[in-house]
């Protein structure tokens, strides 16, 4: 948008507001709510640029810097930008060659059985091991595969290093499932089942030790067709759970509906358990509303002492954090897990006087 007679810069603002003003106004389509945002880069000529191609690119760092500021709102340009976007830029080509490169790994947190204090599960976690940048965490390159159309080919990479994983662990006869998170992309894909059950002949895996994990948000976005491959995926063998859960909007009554297994609140909520705040609240709360439709319960980012104590008060079943390891290789996991079980036999420990894991 070229705006020609401002009497100041701050006119330019006052638009960009009234742009996002209009764009945030629901919209219905096919009888569905949606809800746009945007993000707006703004560019002068004569202070940023005096050329219209230098313009144009400022206005596109100052952009993506709205961006990365968390969307729906507006960035004036400055020339620190335009480091952070040639940044940006060589982070999405070295992005799109990350697959090719066989840059990626599977890392694993366990989980946690409180009752008996044993490991009945892992979750895998991906990883970008970049030959320059060392680790690339997740929060800096997921978002970023989502825009450029990359996350449906990573989120395929690592549901099939999962499942030949999870061969390779059933091999040694190391007994423990696999949880696998489905990004909202994946599960709009019309072919999703199909595809998933061709990874399971391809790979071999055993679909009942393996938990497919989608965010409350995104089930409730696309409640209908989820109850519908959710039920697929179920007779497929699969265990199912709701992650995040705790931030979203569920219908109970969609919840209902919903075959899952698991729901698993979300970390934000732990945090705070130990004070008596409105989070520890939401959280027991959850794992009394999940225990009265019969399904587990397993609280993610546990960290403290405090934290797994209320967590055993109210039966929470199951629980995942640093408080017994960070996420691992599979080596280091597998070699963990052995190591926890044979210490579990030899001590006779209980949940009462356990060994932490490390």
């Amino acid at each position: 948008m070229l705006l020609t007679q401002l009497a100041s810069p701050q006119d330019s603002a006052k638009v960009a507001q009234r742009i996002l003003k209009a764009l945030s106004e629901p919209y219905v389509v096919q009888d569905r709510t949606v809800v746009i945002t945007a993000s707006i880069g703004i560019a002068l000529l004569g202070s940023d640029g005096q050329d219209v191609n230098t313009v144009l690119r400022n206005a596109d760092a100052a952009m993506h810097a709205a961006q990365d500021k968390g969307r729906n709102t507006y960035q004036f340009y400055a020339q620190s930008m335009n480091v952070a976007l040639a940044e940006r830029l060589s982070l999405e080509s070295d992005l799109r060659k990350a697959l090719e490169r066989d840059e990626f790994l599977l890392y694993y947190q366990p989980q946690v059985d409180i009752r008996r204090w044993d490991v009945v599960g892992v979750e895998a976690l991906i990883r970008w091991r970049h030959p320059e940048r060392g680790m690339v965490s997740p929060a800096s390159f997921i978002p970023l595969a989502e825009e450029l159309g990359l996350i449906s080919a990573i989120g395929d990479w690592v549901l099939r290093t999962a499942c030949r994983q999870q061969v390779a662990w059933r091999a040694t006869g190391l007994d423990v499932s696999i949880a696998v998170n489905l990004s909202a992309v994946q599960f709009q894909q019309p072919s999703l089942t199909a595809h998933i059950a061709e990874v399971l002949q391809e790979t071999g895996a055993d679909p009942h030790k393996l938990e497919l994990e989608l965010t409350e948000s995104t089930a409730m976005q696309h409640a209908e067709n989820a109850v519908t491959i959710f039920h697929q995926l179920k007779a497929m063998g699969f265990r199912l759970s709701i992650d995040d859960f705790g931030t979203g909007y569920s219908s109970l009554a969609y919840l209902k509906r919903f075959p899952i297994d698991t729901v698993k609140i979300d970390r934000a909520f732990v945090k705070d358990l130990a004070s008596e705040s409105e989070h520890a609240a939401i959280a027991i709360a959850i794992i009394a509303m999940a225990h009265g439709l019969k399904l587990r319960v397993l609280a993610e980012g546990v960290e403290t002492q405090a934290q797994l104590d209320i967590l055993r008060e109210h039966r929470c079943d199951t629980i995942q954090g640093y408080f017994f390891s960070q996420p691992l290789p599979a080596e280091l996991i597998e070699q963990l897990i052995v190591n926890h079980r044979r210490r579990q036999r030899s001590s006779g420990s209980s949940p009462d006087s356990f060994l932490l894991a490390s």
